[in-house]
This record gives C-alpha cells, structure tokens and sequence, in this order.
C-alpha cells in the first residue's frame, strides 16, 4: 500500500496529530473568547452535532434480533462499565507511587469509564466473522447507558472541575446529548428509506467534528505557560494502554470460551472487542463537559486519544489470528456433531 493510500486509510488519525499541531502553532484561535468561539460553537454546536448525527445513523431496528442474548449483553456490559473502570483504579493506586504525570494517569482513568464505541468494535467483529448483531447491539446500548454512566464514572472516580456544578453537567449533557440523540432518532423513523438509499457519510461527518474538539481543547493547553507534558510519562503511558488492551482482550477471551459459558466462538469474538474498545466519538465531548473550564483537561484526555487509535491497530494486527482460531473452532464444532452417536 503506497504512503498516500495508507494516509487517506487512517486519515482521521493523521488528523488528530495535524489538529495539536495547528493548536500548538497558533493557539490563540482556537482558545475561549477566540475567533473561533469554542464556549458556542464547540461546547453546543458540535457536541450536539456528534449525537444527533449518532441518533440519526444508529440503526436500532437493527438491534432487536441481538436483544434476547441476555448472558452476553450483561457480561459485556459489566466487563466495560464495572470491571474495567474499577481494574484501572487498582492499577493507578501503584502507579500513583511512581513519577509518571498525576493529570495523564487521571487520563487513564477516564479511559475505563468510557462506554464501549459504536464503530470499531463492530467493524472488527464483521472483519473476523463474529457475531455481528451482538456487537451492534452491545456498542448502541453501551452508547446509550454511558450516557448516564459514564458522567457518574467519572465524577465517582475523579470528581469534577470546581467551576461546575454537579446539575449543571447533567442539566448540559442532556440538552447537548440526550436531546439530540433523541431528535436523530425520531429524525430516522421518517426518513429511513432516504438515509438507506444515500449512504450519507455519518462517521466522518463526526470525525471531523470531533477533530474540531481535540483542536479546541489543546488550543487551551497550549495557552497556558503553565502546563508541560513530560514524554518519559506520555511514553509510559502508551506502554501500559497497550499492555492493558493486550491483557483484557485475553482475560475476555478466556473467560468467553470456557465451556460452562456456553457462548459461540462468534460470540466470543463479539465480547473480546466490545468489551475492551472505548469510544473516543462520546468519550471527547463528555470530558469537555464534565471538566469545563479545567485547565489539565487536554493532559486528561492524551491517553483517550492514544487508546483510540491503539485498539484499532491492535484489533487489525489480530484479524488474521482470531479469523483462523474461529475456523478451526467451526471446523471442529462440525466433526462433533457428525460424528455417530
């Protein structure tokens, strides 16, 4: 694959390096009361953008065939919203006593409160030839608890900005989340068959305005003599997210495909990646709720940021692995059950 393909692949990664690059060149722009107006056009506009553009592409009759896998939805959901956030708090009470960054490993514990996204995992899942349905249906409903959940994660965990208040995040969450997530919806039962038929670009319509956010956010960063990254922590830090994705992928994996669980191998693969992935889409502008006006929140989001684009490159690297594990697993199944009894 020549450099250009590759750059127009993973564009919205090259995207986000260009995004704190300008902020880092001319941060002015992008800074509250700047041209740009990001207290308006990026705390309202584009958040409410992101989910009414989620409301209008989710696809939830899609969802009722997956709905009666009870088992599977509750590990999951659990998994993501429980285990992981909680794993993450034990890990950091040892990390804690090292040098690593106070504010990027508070960004580590952002990251386990996060719902699991509506894209990646469900795009890895197909590649591999799991259990689709589950996996769309586990990212849409983990969407919509992390809504009311993950705010509460993070205030449990971290605690919010002194500057805001706690009605003040959800009365702000609900008119830039909820509302719009709802109006995308009713939105979609009228115009179905038109949204089918066009095809319109409704993740890259969000990427771009998610970049927009990342821009903004470290625009502040970069405005403020005060706050300094440390690389030796930044390089830590993307160690330990790949260390812990590697782990959980395979405590999911080996807990799914024990036989007292009763899950498929598709099954398996369906949980491995919806409960390890975390949304960067909900997870950016959420932080910009729950902490506005907090002068660490882009050093809070770096290793969101990171985990992103490593859970992809991770998922990728072993397609080709878990596609061959689950033929010899179906392949095996088969032999069983011709087998005379």
């Amino acid at each position: 694959m020549g450099l250009l393909a590759r750059v127009r692949k993973e564009w919205f990664i090259v995207g986000i390096a260009l995004a704190i690059a300008s902020a880092k060149l001319a941060p002015s722009v992008g800074v509250k009361g700047g041209p740009l107006r990001p207290e308006i056009t990026i705390t309202y506009i584009a958040v409410s953008t992101i989910f009414f553009n989620s409301g209008l592409s989710l696809k939830t009759e899609e969802l009722a065939s997956a709905l009666m896998h009870v088992k599977l939805h509750l590990f999951v959901q659990m998994f993501t919203l429980v285990f992981f956030p909680v794993a993450i708090w034990a890990l950091l009470k040892v990390l804690a006593l090292t040098a690593i960054n106070e504010w990027l490993l508070k960004g580590l514990q952002t990251v386990g409160c996060m719902p699991p996204p509506v894209s990646s995992a469900v795009i890895l899942t197909k590649a591999v030839g799991g259990n689709e349905a589950a996996a769309i249906f586990n990212s849409a409903f983990g969407s919509f608890l992390g809504i009311v959940v993950t705010p509460l994660l993070l205030l449990l965990f971290l605690g919010s900005s002194s500057s805001v208040q706690f009605s003040s995040i959800f009365s702000q969450l609900f008119m830039t989340v909820v509302v719009p997530l709802i109006v995308g919806q009713v939105c979609r039962r009228f115009l179905k068959e038109w949204l089918e038929r066009r095809k319109l670009p409704f993740g890259t319509v969000s990427s771009v305005v998610l970049l927009m956010i990342i821009y903004t956010t470290f625009c502040d960063t970069f405005s403020n003599p005060d706050i300094e990254l440390d690389h030796l922590s930044l390089l830590i830090i993307v160690f330990i997210i790949f260390t812990v994705q590697l782990t959980f992928m395979f405590l999911t994996f080996f807990f799914s495909t024990r036989k007292s669980t009763g899950f498929t191998a598709a099954d398996s693969v369906a949980i491995m990646f919806c409960s390890t992935h975390k949304s960067l889409t909900l997870g950016i502008p959420m932080l910009k709720i729950v902490f506005a006006g907090f002068e660490h929140l882009s050093l809070i989001s770096v290793p969101l940021l990171i985990y992103h684009p490593a859970q992809i490159l991770l998922g990728s690297i072993l397609v080709p692995t878990i596609k061959a594990w689950m033929n010899t697993r179906q392949k095996a199944l088969k032999l069983t059950n011709l087998q005379p009894i």
